[in-house]
């Protein structure tokens, strides 16, 4: 069960995941042993999955971002093993969900070029055996960007 406190903890290191137990214990008026075992127990309880960096993919010259829409032509546990496993072996798609509705798959790619996201889309993507079509979204502005979960 998580109490307030956590709940601030959680919501401060969604912020600054770099935050010491000496800054956590005083946004919390805990001490930093105490906020750093609080922080501890929700990392083994898996409440906190990991830390990362977020990097500006425009600085890394990632210049086009697309969301693919994938529809698979037939529906079977190979088929989403194979899509799966071609999923996770690229890395220009940097999130994949299985989707209610029109599309099995939405993907969320990231590419230096649309030459990149050419390629990827039609020597990769479309020629797998399990896909029938694609749907490609460009983006063109992000509005907000990824956000703290609301805890």
């Amino acid at each position: 069960m998580l109490d307030g406190t956590d709940i601030k903890l959680l919501a401060l290191l969604q912020k600054n995941a770099q935050a010491t137990a000496q800054e956590l214990g005083e946004a919390l008026n805990l001490s930093p042993s105490q906020a750093g075992r609080r922080r501890q127990r929700l990392e083994t309880e898996g409440y906190i999955q990991s830390y990362v960096a977020r990097l500006d993919p425009g600085k890394l010259g990632l210049a086009v971002q697309c969301f693919v829409q994938v529809h698979l032509h037939s529906h079977g546990p190979d088929n989403a093993a194979s899509f799966a496993r071609l999923v996770a072996s690229r890395a220009e798609i940097t999130s994949a969900w299985t989707m209610t509705g029109e599309a099995d798959y939405l993907l969320r790619v990231y590419c230096h070029d649309l030459q990149e996201l050419n390629t990827l889309l039609h020597e990769i993507i479309l020629p797998h055996p399990a896909v029938g079509r694609v749907h490609s979204q460009i983006v063109m502005a992000q509005l907000k960007g990824d956000s703290p979960l609301p805890v």
